[in-house]
């Protein structure tokens, strides 16, 4: 799931949990203030990366830190059953340590998971996970390879572009789903100066979920514990 979200204070997200899953919060525009139970906090601005790793639960809060704009994407990444119960973590790059990388004049890139261009990020995904974030010049063009058995998608956050070799037509905030053709190269041609979008995909684990809310398990019940707070249990089984 991907949320591009737009916010200012006093919006945001206080004290909400998290089980099962990571959470993945990379900044366009703004700050937040990040905070959870187990002590850690910080603050993020433009271009910085958070990779939370939720797994067997966390509770946490994400505020914009002034009454500016906050826009960012925020992308949520299943684990598979073998790491739904594992501590939580994080991962977090200042843009300073994001890895860019720049093939040509008004091309950028910048390798948020997996690799583009000759450049691999150094994010570990425990979900194999790919996560490019480009933005080319008008009239500039890319290609971007796609490991085979990976599934995903285009999102287009500003300008517009031509993707696939069919060279379909996105603008912002349209998304493109990518074909189920195996391992395939993606040709992509700008006609606007601020075309700017996101490829992400990743190998698909293939497993059941139960899903309520904020949380993804493989197997469980909701049970309702009062005061307006809903826990998902894994059975026994």
């Amino acid at each position: 799931m991907l949320d591009e979200f737009d916010v200012k204070a006093p919006g945001g997200f206080p004290d909400h949990p998290h089980r099962g899953f990571e959470t993945v919060t990379y900044m366009l525009e703004g700050e937040f203030l990040h905070e959870d139970f187990k002590g850690h906090k910080g603050r993020i601005g433009p271009g910085d990366l958070q990779w939370m790793s939720a797994a067997r639960g966390i509770m946490h809060s994400e505020i914009p830190a002034t009454n500016s704009r906050a826009h960012g994407l925020q992308l949520w990444v299943n684990l598979a059953s073998k790491d739904k119960m594992a501590e939580p973590s994080y991962q977090e790059y200042p843009a300073s340590q994001v890895t860019h990388v720049s093939p040509e004049e008004g091309v950028q890139i910048k390798v948020i998971a997996g690799e583009s261009h000759g450049a691999k990020s150094p994010v570990m995904t425990r979900t194999p996970t790919m996560f490019i974030d480009v933005k080319l010049a008008k009239g500039k063009s890319i290609e971007q390879a796609i490991p085979k058995e990976y599934a995903g998608f285009i999102y287009t956050i500003s300008g517009s572009g031509l993707f696939g070799s069919e060279k379909h037509k996105s603008d912002a905030h349209h998304t493109l789903v990518l074909d189920e053709n195996g391992g395939t190269t993606v040709p992509v041609e700008s006609l606007s100066d601020d075309c700017h979008f996101v490829i992400i995909a990743g190998q698909p684990i293939r497993e059941p979920i139960v899903q309520y809310g904020p949380f993804v398990m493989v197997s469980g019940t909701v049970t309702d514990q009062g005061k307006g707070t809903v826990l998902l249990e894994t059975s026994k089984n």
